[in-house]
């Protein structure tokens, strides 16, 4: 009796054991496979710091979310600008 027990235990365990390893292997395929595609842009180079704060800063320029003083001081603040 104390046999079949322990193995009930034991299977119940491993089983939840091999569930939070498939778990953990789908988060991690998921990541690597994300990361490649957040690091690849339209021009083949991937994303870099400044270059790409500098794109955001422009495209929200170019929307009109920021006036020229707050573009031309945070583009200053960036060190790409005068």
């Amino acid at each position: 009796m104390m046999n079949g027990i322990w193995i009930d235990g034991a299977g119940w365990f491993f089983g939840v054991l091999i569930a939070a390893g498939v778990v953990l292997l789908i988060i991690l395929l998921v990541r690597l496979v994300g990361g490649r595609a957040s690091r690849n842009t339209s021009d083949g180079q991937g994303t870099q710091g400044p270059s790409s704060a500098r794109q955001v800063l422009d495209e929200r320029y170019a929307r009109g979310d920021l006036t020229t003083e707050e573009y031309q001081e945070r583009v200053r603040v960036l060190g790409e600008g005068t």
